[in-house]
């Protein structure tokens, strides 16, 4: 790995999971010794994060995280609801639908009580995602898709200590994940639209 991928993957990783929250300074010098590379990978890496927004450069040697607030998580998700519906749609038509009716039963064996338990959640929702994006095959829809994910680690962690909610998410996977499976395009499409409206009145709650 490129010592400017090996830095990207790392600030992307602490700026998603609040390692390094919201407004915390970036400092050329200081990152670059932190993370064992030289200015000009650190540099690239950094551009990829403004690139990504999720970074903005305050002056010319300086760069802070960027901020998310309930306007910026709205704009976030009006782009979700139209890219993942038509996704969820195109699945339906064209995906693996044994596969989905596998994600289903993953779906609803989940039990999101204990710790493991919801880590093992969020992995089984990354293989659908990914399996979403197979079955959709079209580059320019799972690109934008792949970019409104990057935002939503950060968007997710403000609602993982609400264990209902969770439970709910569980459910609204798993019946889009059988909507696939049955070809019912729209079913699988309502059923995105009522997950994402749920999970955006669940974290505009929980920053109240």
């Amino acid at each position: 790995m490129r010592a400017s991928d090996r830095a990207y993957a790392t600030l992307l990783d602490e700026i998603q999971h609040g390692t390094l929250p919201p407004g915390a300074v970036l400092a050329e010098v200081e990152q670059a010794s932190r993370l064992g590379v030289s200015r000009t990978p650190l540099r690239e890496a950094l551009s990829r994060l403004a690139s990504d927004g999720l970074v903005a450069q305050q002056s010319p040697r300086v760069t802070v995280v960027t901020p998310i607030d309930a306007d910026d998580i709205r704009e976030i998700f009006e782009v979700r609801r139209a890219l993942e519906e038509s996704a969820a749609r195109l699945a339906a038509e064209r995906g693996d639908a044994a596969a989905f009716r596998e994600l289903a039963r993953e779906f609803a064996a989940t039990d999101v009580e204990a710790e493991d338990g919801r880590e093992a959640y969020y992995a089984l929702i990354g293989r659908f995602d990914r399996r979403l994006d197979e079955s959709v095959a079209n580059d320019y829809l799972t690109s934008a898709l792949r970019t409104v994910r990057t935002h939503l680690v950060r968007v997710r962690r403000l609602a993982r200590d609400n264990p209902d909610r969770l439970a709910a998410s569980v459910a609204e996977h798993r019946l889009i994940a059988s909507a696939i499976s049955a070809r019912d395009a729209d079913l699988a499409a309502h059923a995105t639209h009522v997950h994402l409206h749920n999970a955006l009145t669940n974290i505009l709650e929980s920053l109240k």
